[in-house]
């Protein structure tokens, strides 16, 4: 679905992120008065929300995008519902209720216990969700490894970043299955890196992985397929929503995880990230409303790649510690990378238009 351009600014898109960021530095400074009773303690509470919010935004640079690319087809009524709805669940679920489930489901305890457990005993509680990372990493980096091959294994795809490297998957994507047996075949070549008892955990969990894809794709389509039928109007709609839901919860993984590198306060956590999804949110929206992607034709390239990067991060942090800097890093630059080449694109053809115009005119 083609959506207007908008001759809003860019910085009005991120109203709403301000205000949740003044709010959630102030509630993180109150929480830190209140659990150490000092000056000190307060500012490093507030400095801490301030490098967890920075984190989620390096870390979710590519997950906008991907936002973006889906929602432009999405009917506005779905938009609203993903942009109010979605950055509730993606807020409060991820960041809050998700974590609670780990630690619940790991020490086999209640959610309340859980949520007691991270008030009282938060080092116990950080300790329990750093355990619980493997079965996240192999649960997540496939799911994302799914989400990055899908994109370049399309034999309708067109335009190509790197021509030499996209051109083949796009002709390969003719074999079917093509993608499944690559990430099956890396999920084999992992789990025999591992060993022991952990690579059978990573195996399952890379398992449960693909079969999430594999449902969510199937009942996506199934559901917007029946919507469809019954009126045009809601043509991308509920199984649009789901794909975006499980496609945040996978990039919230690593946000989530590596938090944990910074403080044991679930509470901090979630004021940090929440502050990070809402500019995740904000460049969504500017995306989607300004039309970037279509303006910049190598943005999602660069996204989509990111996402592949990820992915294999996410794999490899089952063997070695990989700092969560690389990852953000990592991914920002390979979308600088497209967006450098997108406007060097763009340049190139007003040229050759120029020429053109010159051409016709001296005929």
């Amino acid at each position: 679905m083609n959506q207007p351009q908008t001759s809003k600014s860019s910085l009005g898109y991120f109203r709403w992120a301000f205000i949740v960021t003044a709010l959630g530095l102030v509630l993180g400074a109150v929480l830190g008065w209140q659990t150490t009773g000092t000056i000190g303690g307060m500012a490093t509470v507030f400095f801490i929300c301030t490098v967890l919010a920075v984190l989620e935004i390096s870390l979710s640079f590519d997950n906008a995008i991907v936002n973006a690319n889906k929602l432009k087809e999405m009917t506005p009524v779905w938009q609203k519902r993903f942009l109010t709805w979605g950055i509730v669940i993606a807020v409060f679920g991820m960041r809050i209720v998700f974590p609670l489930a780990i630690v619940a489901i790991a020490a086999q305890i209640g959610p309340w216990d859980a949520l007691v457990l991270a008030a009282r005993e938060p080092d116990e509680y950080a300790r329990i969700m750093n355990d619980a990372h493997l079965p996240i990493a192999a649960f997540g980096g496939t799911f994302l490894m799914m989400v990055g091959l899908s994109y370049f294994f399309d034999h309708k795809k067109e335009i190509h970043w790197l021509p030499g490297l996209e051109r083949v998957m796009a002709r390969s994507a003719t074999i079917k299955g093509i993608e499944i047996a690559f990430v099956l075949a890396l999920m084999l070549v992992f789990s025999w890196l591992i060993s022991g008892e952990e690579a059978t955990v990573f195996v399952h969990c890379a398992i449960y992985g693909l079969l999430t894809f594999l449902a969510v794709e199937v009942v996506g389509g199934l559901l917007d397929a029946s919507q469809q039928t019954m009126s045009a109007a809601v043509k991308g709609g509920l199984g649009a929503f789901i794909y975006l839901e499980v496609l945040d919860a996978s990039f919230s993984f690593d946000g989530v995880i590596g938090a944990f590198a910074l403080t044991q306060n679930l509470f901090v956590i979630a004021i940090g990230l929440g502050i990070g999804a809402m500019y995740v949110r904000s460049m969504t929206i500017m995306l989607v409303e300004k039309g970037t992607l279509a303006e910049y034709r190598y943005l999602e390239h660069g996204a989509f790649y990111a996402i592949l990067i990820l992915s294999v991060i996410m794999y490899a942090q089952t063997l070695v510690h990989i700092p969560e800097v690389i990852t953000g890093l990592g991914g920002a630059a390979l979308i600088g990378l497209s967006l450098w080449s997108s406007i060097r694109h763009n340049k190139r053809e007003r040229m050759e238009d120029q020429v053109e115009r010159r051409e016709e005119l001296h005929a």
